[in-house]
């Protein structure tokens, strides 16, 4: 874990941070401000950021690698919620709202690289820059939104249709996820997954 001035790449680095979804409309000044606050952390595949449970939070952007949001349940079962890469971040924002635990890990699902900082920090900042707290909190909203969305047609949808439209959503990252983890998410085996490839249903 380095800061982004003392890090080999930073200007590849800053070129991605202003890309990220929510922070594309900060100013050169606000910019600079956020990137004093950020640490940048190097992820192998399965490393935890956040474990389900805990009250200590921070907020990420991803700058390289795929990321996945999962609840396990006391039987040790996982569901996961969602897939995040490049331009895209993580973050346990309404649980620190309603001062509650995590719901949820965020697990690297490929090697990564994230730009991280403690949840209250980024609550600061934000409140200092309104341009980025409200696309933030609207993007927080459209994200419980599409789990919604996904969770329901878990059980609306057949295997085919649950796989066709992740690839209309969400195309890009179709041949970057190992196929037993979106299997998972789909809540289908890897080998139903491989049976409708092998027919040509997908």
């Amino acid at each position: 874990m380095s800061s982004i001035e003392n890090h080999p790449d930073k200007n590849i680095i800053r070129v991605q941070l202003r890309q990220n979804v929510v922070l594309k409309e900060l100013s050169e000044h606000a910019n600079a401000e956020l990137e004093s606050l950020l640490s940048v952390v190097e992820c192998n595949k399965g490393d935890y950021l956040l474990h389900q449970g805990v009250h200590e939070m921070e907020q990420y952007f991803i700058l390289d690698g795929v990321l996945k949001r999962v609840v396990t349940n006391s039987q040790a079962k996982e569901m996961i919620l969602r897939f995040a890469a490049e331009r895209d971040m993580e973050t346990s924002y309404a649980a620190w709202c309603l001062k509650t635990p995590t719901p949820y890990s965020i697990v690297s699902v490929t090697k990564a690289r994230v730009a991280k900082m403690p949840m209250p920090q980024w609550i600061t900042f934000m409140e200092q820059h309104p341009e980025v707290k409200k696309p933030f909190e609207y993007y927080v909203m459209n994200l419980m939104s599409e789990i919604m969305a996904h969770t329901i047609t878990l059980h609306l949808l057949d295997a085919p249709g649950r796989v066709h439209r992740f690839i209309r959503k969400h195309a890009e990252l179709f041949d970057r996820i190992p196929k037993k983890e979106l299997a998972a998410y789909l809540n289908l085996s890897a080998e139903t997954l491989s049976r409708l490839k092998q027919r040509g249903k997908i």
